[in-house]
C-alpha cells in the first residue's frame, strides 16, 4: 500500500496525538521513564530483527511500529522536561544526514558504498559533538559479536585493514593454534582469552568477505533449533526420552533432520 506524503505526515501526527493521550490518561504510560522504557525498547528492537531475519513483511511492519512508538515516547519524555521534542529529534537527524552526505548535498565525490563509509567516519570525527576517537562511537552495551564487527569496520575505514581478504586466514590459523595450545595446557583463563582472539579473527574474516557474522550465526542458531526440534519430536513420538537415546541414535535422527532442510 502506497500513501501520499500528506497521508504519511497525518499518520505520524496521529501517533503523536495517541502518545500524548496515553501519557495523560493511562496509569502505566504515566509511570514510564527513560530508564523504565529501556528494557522494553531493547526487546522491541530484537523482535524487529527477528522479523527481518524471517523476511515476514507484516511482522516487520508491526515491529517497526513498536520501535517508532518508543522513539515518539522518548521524545514526549524529553518534551516534558523541556529538553527536546520530536521536532528537535527529526531536525537534528536531518542536519546530521545532510552533513554526512556531502556527495549528495555538497561537492564531494563518492562512487562506491565503501567510499561513503570512509567519508562518514572521517566526518564524524570532525563534528562539534562527534566522536573524539575512531572507536569511541561504538556503544559499550552492544553484544560482543556485533561490537567486534563494528570495531573492525571502523578501524578499516581509516585504513587499518588487511591488504587482501585472503590474508586474514593466516591470522585465523595462528589464533586457532594458540587456542589449542592453551587448551592442551589446561589453562582455562588463558584459553578463554585465546578463544576470544580466535572468534575476533573469524569476525574479521566474515567482514572481509562481506558476511555479517551476527546474521550468519543467527541463521545457524535457527537451523540448529529446527533440527534439534525434529530429533526431539521423533524421540517423543517413539515414546522415549532424549536422555535414554544413544549418541548414535540421535545422530541418525539428526541426519534425517538435515535431509528436511
Amino acid at each position: 500500500m502506497k500513501h501520499t506524503r500528506e497521508e504519511k505526515i497525518e499518520a505520524f501526527g496521529r501517533l503523536l496525538d495517541v502518545i500524548d493521550t496515553l501519557r495523560e490518561k493511562c496509569p502505566w504510560d504515566r509511570k514510564q521513564t527513560n530508564i523504565s522504557l529501556r528494557p522494553n525498547t531493547l526487546e522491541e528492537v530484537y523482535e524487529l530483527c527477528d522479523a527481518i531475519l524471517k523476511d515476514d513483511t507484516q511482522d516487520i511492519c508491526k515491529e517497526l511500529g513498536d520501535v517508532l512508538m518508543h522513539c515518539v515516547f522518548y521524545g514526549k519524555l524529553g518534551e516534558e522536561k523541556a529538553q527536546f521534542d520530536m521536532a528537535d529529534i527529526c531536525n537534528r537527524e536531518c542536519e546530521k544526514l545532510i552533513y554526512r552526505h556531502p556527495h549528495v548535498y555538497g561537492d564531494t565525490t563518492a562512487e562506491t558504498a565503501e567510499q561513503v563509509l570512509k567519508n562518514w567516519e572521517q566526518l564524524k570525527t570532525h563534528e562539534k559533538d562527534g566522536n573524539k576517537t575512531v572507536l569511541s562511537g561504538v556503544p559499550s552495551s552492544l553484544p560482543s559479536l556485533i561490537k567486534a564487527a563494528r570495531i573492525q569496520e571502523k578501524a578499516s575505514n581509516v585504513g587499518f585493514d588487511w591488504k587482501q581478504p585472503a590474508d586474514v586466514w593466516a591470522k585465523v590459523e595462528e589464533e586457532l593454534d594458540e587456542l589449542k595450545a592453551e587448551l592442551a595446557k589446561g589453562d582455562r583463563e588463558k584459553a578463554e582469552r585465546e578463544m576470544g582472539d580466535f572468534i575476533f579473527s573469524l569476525v574479521n574474516a566474515a567482514r572481509l568477505y562481506d558476511i555479517n557474522p551476527d546474521t550468519a550465526l543467527e541463521y545457524t542458531n535457527q537451523k540448529f533449533i529446527r533440527r534439534f526440534g525434529y530429533v526431539e519430536e521423533r524421540t517423543i513420538k517413539a515414546g522415549r526420552s532424549l536422555r535414554e537415546m544413544t549418541l548414535d541414535e540421535m545422530d541418525a535422527l539428526w541426519e534425517e533432520a538435515k535431509s528436511q532442510d
